[in-house]
């Protein structure tokens, strides 16, 4: 792709650990695609999560499972792209790789949770996102943005109203969504597979065939 076949629209990033992917995610991002009108949505599965302990299930089986789960949506990608780096799965190095790929035109939009937000300030290079890209956050109840500090200045500066916004630039705004909320998690569906109990209709029958065929999140271990 180069900068004169790219779309001049808005495209989405969701990174996550996807371990496995359900369908919470899938609702989220296909409220994503409808309430943004987004050209498309990249799932990026993280390789080697900076902040946190790595999945016991190896990055590309996740990213299998996210690819079976968006096989049948146009505009859902999966983007394997941080399987294939060494180290830490830093997102502002992913940012400015899609950014030279789909080249200046079209508006990126990075999505994350409050809680990937409130803890900003402890990402790599983490006042660099907005050079690449804007930041769509998915509020959820109960939640509520910071008082004080430097991320509530650093909000305030780059805060957008609405999401006509995200198309006056390529990137730089913070904008807040509410989407639908499926009381699923990844979490609970280890559980559910390591006590001997049905995950179906949780998440995608493909994926759950997957995580049969090759005995995912049998282990004890799997849970945490």
């Amino acid at each position: 792709m180069t900068a004169a076949t790219a779309p001049a629209g808005l495209i989405g990033v969701l990174g996550g650990t996807f371990n496995p992917i359900h369908n919470g995610h899938l609702r989220s991002a296909v409220e994503l695609l409808e309430q943004l009108d987004l050209e498309r949505l990249h799932l990026m599965p993280c390789a080697l999560p900076p902040h946190r302990a790595a999945p016991r299930c190896p990055a590309a089986r996740r990213a299998d499972m996210v690819a079976l789960a968006v096989a049948g949506e146009p505009r859902l990608c999966c983007d394997r792209r941080e399987l294939g780096r060494a180290g830490p799965s830093y997102t502002v190095d992913s940012l400015a790789e899609l950014r030279a790929e789909y080249g200046p035109r079209p508006g990126l939009c990075l999505v994350m949770g409050c809680d990937a937000l409130l803890g900003l300030p402890r990402w790599h290079r983490w006042q660099e996102l907005l050079n690449y890209a804007h930041i769509v956050v998915i509020a959820r109840p109960g939640w509520a943005l910071p008082g004080r500090g430097e991320l509530k200045d650093w909000l305030d500066r780059h805060r957008l109203q609405s999401a006509v916004q995200l198309r006056r630039a390529p990137a730089g705004g913070v904008l807040l969504l509410e989407l639908s909320q499926l009381a699923i998690s990844s979490t609970g569906i280890r559980a559910l597979r390591q006590a001997g109990r049905s995950a179906r209709y949780l998440l995608p029958d493909s994926v759950l065939d997957y995580i049969e065929r090759h005995q995912l999140y049998t282990d004890a271990a799997d849970t945490d």
